[in-house]
C-alpha cells in the first residue's frame, strides 16, 4: 500500500519554521526587523482569511499565527478519538484501522468522522439550548421542535445501526478517484438513541405529493460564505418512513460527540453515511428528488453500467447510491501478525446495506477453498453481524487470510470490484497477512 499525503494543521505547519510557514500559508515576507509585511500580497491574503483588515499590521511579529486561527478547535476535538487515521483536517475526516473496530458496538472514540464543512459553534460548545428542528415543505402542519419536544412527544428508541461512508475503500481504486482516500475504516456500528423519523414526519402530516426528504445541517461551508451549504442530501420518503430510520440525539448512551453531529442527526442506516445528516436543523419534504449540494452531478452516484478504469462517463448515466453492498472486516488479528502456533482465532463483522448477511467464509489458500465461519444474527436490523472462526495452518510460512460475506439475496463479496469515477462502493474482500513461525 502506498503512503498517502496527509494534510497538516496550521499549528503543525508553524511549529518547525514559523517564518517559512508565513510564506507558505499566506505568501508573507516580513521587514528586516521581523515585523509587518514587506509586500502587500501576504497582508491581503491574511486579511481575506480573517475576514477583516489588520490596522496594526506593521507591528505584527513574523511567524505569529493570528489568534483567530490559532485555536484548532476541530482538531482539538479529534484528540478525543482513539487511534484513528486523520485523512484531512479541513474538513476533518478520519478512519479507524480495522483492528480497532473489534467491539460489537463501536465506541464513540473509535467511530469514523466524515465532515464536509466546519463544525458548528453549537456543537463545539456542546450546548443545545437554542437548537430547534424545523419540519416543513409538503406537510400539513409545519413543526418547530426542541430537544425536549423530541424526547417528550415521541417514543424514544435505541438501535444498533451501522453507518458507512459511500467512499469507504476508495484508496483501492486504480486509477485513483478524487476524494478522501479511505481504506477500510469508514464504518461504525454505534447504539443510537432517538425517535423514529417516521413519527416526526407523521406528526407534521405528509402531503400526497411528498416523495423525497431534504436534510439541512448547521455546519459551515469551507469558504466561510454563510449563504452556501457544504452538503444537503435526502432520501426517498419510503426510506425515511422505515422503522429503523431515526432522528438521533444520543450515541452509545451519551450526547452525540461534536464531530459526529451534536446535538441531533438523522440516521438512515444501510445507505451512504452522507444521507445521515449531522447537526440537523431542518427537514423539508419535497415533491421532487432533492437537488441540494452533493445530491446532483456525480456526487454519491455511480454509473448505471460497468465502465473500464479511467473512462469518462456522461453525468446523465449516473444513478444515486441507495443500499450499500455486502461487506466484511477481519478485526482480530491485525494484519502482518506473526504467530507461534499453527492455530489462529479469527473474528470480525459483516453487513449488507438494506439486507442481512447470510454467510461468512474465510480462506487461507488464496481462495482455492473456503471455511464457514460462525455468524451471529444481528441484534436488530441494520446492525452489523459478528463472526468468528478458528483456523489451522498446515505448516509454517506466509499466509493470507481472506474473508467474504454473502447477503440474504445471494450477493457475494468479490475479490475485486469494478472501477467507477468517484471511487464509491468498494466492497472487495478484506485480506490480512499472517506469518506462522513455528
Amino acid at each position: 500500500m502506498t503512503d498517502r499525503k496527509q494534510e497538516r494543521g496550521l499549528c503543525e505547519i508553524y511549529q518547525d519554521d514559523p517564518e517559512r510557514a508565513d510564506y507558505l500559508v499566506f505568501g508573507r515576507r516580513a521587514h528586516a526587523d521581523r515585523r509587518g509585511f514587506l509586500r502587500g500580497a501576504g497582508l491581503a491574503t491574511m486579511g481575506a482569511v480573517l475576514g477583516a483588515a489588520i490596522p496594526f499590521h506593521r507591528n505584527m511579529p513574523a511567524g505569529l499565527i493570528p489568534a483567530a486561527l490559532a485555536e484548532e478547535t476541530e482538531l482539538s476535538l479529534f484528540e478525543a478519538k482513539d487511534g484513528l487515521t486523520l485523512l484531512n483536517d479541513r474538513p476533518v475526516n478520519a478512519e479507524t484501522p480495522p483492528h480497532l473496530l473489534d467491539d460489537s458496538v463501536t465506541p464513540n472514540a473509535r467511530h469514523f468522522v466524515r465532515n464536509n464543512g466546519t463544525v458548528p459553534d453549537m456543537a463545539l460548545a456542546m450546548d443545545a439550548k437554542d437548537w430547534r428542528l424545523t419540519v416543513d415543505g409538503a406537510v400539513d402542519t409545519p413543526l418547530e421542535l426542541t430537544l425536549d419536544d423530541l424526547r417528550s412527544r415521541f417514543e424514544v428508541v435505541k438501535l444498533k445501526l451501522q453507518i458507512e461512508c459511500g467512499g469507504n475503500g476508495r484508496a483501492g481504486f486504480n486509477p485513483p478517484a478524487k476524494g478522501n482516500q479511505w481504506t477500510l475504516g469508514a464504518i461504525g456500528n454505534a447504539e443510537w438513541t432517538g425517535v423514529r423519523y417516521a413519527d416526526v414526519l407523521k406528526a407534521a402530516g405528509i402531503k400526497s405529493e411528498a416523495i423525497y426528504t431534504a436534510h439541512y445541517g448547521m455546519d459551515g461551508h469551507l469558504s466561510g460564505n454563510p449563504d452556501k451549504l457544504p452538503i444537503s442530501r435526502g432520501v426517498p420518503l419510503a426510506k425515511a418512513l422505515e422503522s429503523h430510520s431515526l432522528i438521533a440525539f444520543e450515541m452509545n448512551g451519551e450526547p452525540i460527540p461534536a464531530l459526529n453531529g451534536f446535538p441531533v442527526r438523522t440516521i438512515c442506516p444501510g445507505w451512504p453515511g452522507s444521507t445521515s445528516q449531522k447537526w440537523l436543523r431542518r427537514i423539508e419534504l419535497r415533491d421532487v428528488v432533492h437537488d441540494g449540494p452533493k445530491m446532483t452531478g456525480t456526487s454519491y452516484r455511480v454509473p448505471y453500467y460497468n465502465v473500464a478504469p479511467g473512462t469518462k462517463v456522461d453525468k446523465k448515466d449516473f444513478r444515486i447510491i441507495e443500499s450499500m453492498p455486502v461487506k466484511s472486516l477481519i478485526t482480530t488479528p491485525q494484519t502482518n501478525t506473526t504467530i507461534q502456533s499453527r492455530q489462529l482465532a479469527l473474528r470480525g463483522h459483516a453487513w449488507a446495506g438494506d439486507r442481512s448477511v447470510a454467510k461468512l467464509e474465510v480462506s487461507i489458500d488464496f481462495g482455492a477453498s473456503w471455511i464457514a465461519a460462525e455468524l451471529d444474527a444481528p441484534p436488530n436490523r441494520y446492525s452489523w453481524q459478528d463472526w468468528r472462526a478458528t483456523l489451522s495452518f498446515p505448516e509454517k510460512g506466509y499466509y493470507e487470510v481472506w474473508a467474504r460475506a454473502t447477503d440474504s439475496e445471494g450477493r457475494m463479496q468479490p475479490f475485486a470490484v469494478n472501477w467507477n469515477p468517484k471511487g464509491y462502493l468498494n466492497n472487495a474482500m478484506h485480506r490480512i497477512a499472517v506469518t506462522v513461525a513455528a
